[in-house]
């Protein structure tokens, strides 16, 4: 085995809004959008079979 790919940063972007609608109810709308992380990962393990591991670095992980 050799390493592919070794960064770390934000995945993916996860959002939550609560939205209000017209008959008084609340519906949670969700997103997720992926960062450039994401496509590097992609471009770097495209076709090849690989294994992998992910660690948190902490509650925002973001930089």
């Amino acid at each position: 085995m050799r390493e592919v790919f070794n960064r770390e940063g934000v995945f993916v972007r996860y959002e939550e809004k609560t939205v209000k609608l017209e008959n008084g109810h609340e519906l949670v709308h969700r997103s997720e959008n992926p960062t450039e992380l994401w496509w590097e990962l992609k471009e770097a393990i495209k076709g090849k079979r690989v294994k992998v591991v992910v660690y948190e670095l902490g509650e925002s992980g973001e930089k």
